[in-house]
């Protein structure tokens, strides 16, 4: 019994201990909630944040009616990189966004924050043996006012919607996705790129079956997580026109497949075409339909846009054409652009375009996410050779380009409604 009692006794001293420095620094008031978890009520700054977080991979879940201005500051992250010479790559944050789904329940769980970058899984979960799995792709950016946006999280819960229903999943609401991704972007806000250093916060939300089963059949359970990353330019030079290669040895993805959906399964087939074109010099490689080989479908990880300028050169009169087809992947960014073609007097066209159509356009455009706008220099298809630009892109890529990174950084007045605060 005395050996019982003078353990529990150095029980309470570790915890006496261990609670000092959350007690009495200047951290914000919490309320536990169950082991390692933590609700935080006020603001916070990078050294509490830091003492939080040393007791064990802390979760947290950060108030979502506070000012930017109550939190740390956009880009006083410290980082090996200044802000801006970042590139598209995986960096450390402060923590990931955790949810899971029980087929059980029937509902989702509410989000924590996780800070250690790692996910156990379960040696039978579907994700690892038949790709149930899929994910998406959004930014969040400083404006000059200080305020931090989110570009179109609306559209990316739509798609990830569609991307479940494809490979019979539950996804989170609208609602659950946007507060989800503000969460997390707020509870890493300084890691968002300073306004004026071109960056921004890349946000990775990723759904996938964690429940194992052997035989083929949907998961029981469900697991949610959204990383985020400071970014900057996909491609070495920015805006600088790269080469693309034409990819005719392989398929992309199959008529009437999951090609139209953002499933893990459609990059992973890429690798290898991706790593072949890039040692002959090319950094993205441009797909054709499936089934004839002669329409074009889209880059390997962005949609395809071709650009017929009008007779004096601009935009006013002009076309911009971009493939329909149910295996390409509709993109948010070629959605946006689409918009503001259209608002700058141009002709929208969505629909097959054969590979001879090459010859016609003025300036070829590769668009997405990661990428926002790349200009292609050329574009190559054994012996043949399409010339769009050289060192310099197209009058209407930049005024494209110009346009929708004006929007998304708040130089430009947002009247088509696509930013969402996250604070």
């Amino acid at each position: 019994m005395l050996m019982i009692s003078h353990t529990l006794c150095m029980c309470m001293c570790l915890l006496t201990h261990f609670s000092y420095p959350l007690m009495f620094k200047s951290i914000p008031t919490f309320t536990p909630i169950k082991k390692n978890h933590l609700h935080v009520s006020t603001s916070l700054s990078s050294s509490s944040l830091d003492n939080v977080f040393a007791q064990d991979d802390v979760r947290l879940s950060v108030s979502q009616d506070e000012s930017c201005s109550s939190l740390l500051a956009p880009g006083s992250a410290k980082l090996d990189t200044a802000w801006e010479d970042l590139g598209f790559e995986y960096r450390t944050t402060r923590s990931h966004l955790k949810m899971t789904f029980s087929t059980a329940t029937n509902a989702w769980s509410k989000p924590v924050l996780v800070k250690e970058p790692y996910v156990s899984v379960h040696i039978g979960a579907t994700a690892l043996h038949y790709g149930q799995s899929c994910f998406e792709g959004l930014k969040a950016f400083q404006h000059q006012d200080g305020s931090v946006n989110l570009f179109r999280p609306k559209d990316n819960a739509q798609r990830l919607k569609s991307s479940c229903e494809r490979v019979c999943m539950p996804f989170p609401s609208e609602t659950q996705f946007v507060d989800a991704v503000q969460t997390v972007v707020r509870d890493n806000i300084d890691y968002v790129p300073p306004y004026g250093t071109n960056g921004a916060l890349y946000v990775r939300p990723l759904l996938f079956g964690s429940g194992e089963k052997i035989g083929l059949s949907p998961a029981d359970e469900y697991t949610f997580l959204i990383m985020v990353i400071p970014v900057g330019d996909y491609y070495k030079g920015g805006i600088k026109p790269v080469s693309a290669v034409v990819i005719t040895d392989f398929d992309r993805a199959a008529p009437k497949g999951v090609g139209g959906v953002k499933v893990a399964g459609n990059y992973a087939s890429d690798l290898l075409p991706n790593q072949m074109g890039k040692k002959k010099g090319f950094p993205i490689g441009l797909y054709l339909d499936a089934q004839t080989n002669s329409f074009i479908e889209e880059f390997s990880t962005s949609n395809f846009v071709g650009i017929v300028n009008a007779k004096d050169g601009g935009l006013q009169g002009g076309k911009y054409v971009t493939p329909k087809s149910p295996s390409v992947l509709p993109s948010i960014t070629n959605k946006s652009l689409m918009t503001i073609a259209e608002d700058e007097g141009m002709k929208v066209e969505q629909r097959p375009i054969s590979v001879s159509e090459l010859a016609v356009f003025d300036e070829v455009v590769a668009c997405g996410t990661a990428v926002v706008v790349t200009s292609v220099g050329k574009v190559v298809k054994g012996g043949d050779i399409y010339d769009f630009c050289d060192e310099v892109p197209g009058t209407t890529t930049m005024r494209l380009y110009d346009r929708v990174r004006a929007i998304q950084v708040g130089d430009e007045k947002d009247k088509f409604g696509w930013n969402v605060a996250v604070c």
